[in-house]
């Protein structure tokens, strides 16, 4: 636990690490954090995050919300203790794969099946670095894969984030379909079935020329699954980046830079001059649906006009 003895952690934070003070406890000795949490997760994982609320949690026990406070002291430490529950530690096997991208592809793998036992944790505002145990024990397990390479410690954690946000963007996709497949009844086949004809019927040459000829192909149809591939591509890029390094090259700098106009971001004026911008957007399309359909017109009349 933390080396700094001052450090005063956040109620949430110090029960993920076991530091907290424990209650008085008084005649409900069989409640828990541990059973608080794994309530929530139940909730969670039968309705959604948004189903989660202390009088939810406490009903589920049997007793009432005030007595779940003296444990957990507000919703935000509860919801950071069920993703600490639902994350869990990552596999044993990991360590059994020879080589930084079999392990990272194994990590990568063991986050997708997490996502989709507790797809709620995607709806889990990000703020900030997750500085729990079993978040720790990922992070390690994944720059443990990267020992032995020519990278230094920046370059290993950015690697990292990349797997990352790349199975947090791959669960999103899964989780937001399983999602579908429960609320409509339809089969995997089915929704793919629909999207392809929705695509056919909407997308059309004449407005997206690129679209329409990825349509003819078949891609909506396909197989092939994108994420996995792309996934694959950026641990390409790793590898050659990986061989530069061996070879001797410097690594690439890679200091953080502010988003461009992030501080006036809400600026008032500046944001009635994007809502200008926008209209204007949307006048230009539909200007050119008007051009697009014109131009159709006039050539329908030259296919039916005398020689």
């Amino acid at each position: 636990m933390p080396e700094d003895a001052d450090l005063e952690l956040p109620r949430g934070i110090a029960l993920a690490w076991g530091v907290a003070a424990d209650p008085q406890r008084g005649p409900k000795r069989e409640m828990s954090v541990e059973r608080i949490v794994d309530a929530a997760v139940e909730i969670a994982d039968a309705e959604g995050l948004g189903a989660v609320s202390m009088s939810a949690v406490a009903g589920r026990l049997g007793y009432t919300p005030m007595s779940l406070y003296r444990y957990v002291t507000a919703k935000d430490d509860l919801i950071l203790l069920m993703g600490e529950s639902a994350t869990g530690l990552p596999p044993a096997s990991i360590r059994e794969h020879e080589g930084w991208r079999a392990r990272l592809t194994a990590i990568f793998d063991a986050l997708v099946q997490v996502y989709l036992r507790h797809p709620w944790l995607l709806d889990i505002p990000i703020s900030g670095s997750p500085a729990t145990p079993n978040s720790a024990a990922w992070m390690d397990a994944s720059l443990d894969a990267l020992e032995g390479t020519p990278l230094d410690a920046d370059e290993r954690l950015a690697i990292v984030l990349l797997v990352s946000g790349e199975v947090r963007w791959y669960g999103t996709i899964l989780a937001s379909y399983a999602r579908l497949e429960r609320d409509t009844g339809l089969t995997p086949e089915e929704i793919t079935q629909r999207e392809a004809r929705l695509y056919a019927t909407l997308v059309t040459a004449d407005e997206f020329p690129a679209l329409r000829r990825a349509v003819d192909d078949g891609v909506f149809l396909s197989d092939a699954d994108p994420f996995r591939f792309g996934f694959a591509r950026s641990l390409d890029g790793v590898e050659a980046y990986l061989a530069t390094r061996a070879a001797g090259a410097a690594a690439a700098p890679a200091a953080w830079t502010e988003v461009a106009d992030a501080d006036v971001a809400h600026d008032k004026k500046y944001r009635e001059a994007q809502k200008a911008v926008r209209e204007a957007e949307r006048a230009l399309r539909a200007a050119h649906k008007i051009e697009r359909q014109t131009l159709r017109e006039a050539r329908e009349r030259a296919r039916h006009s005398p020689a």
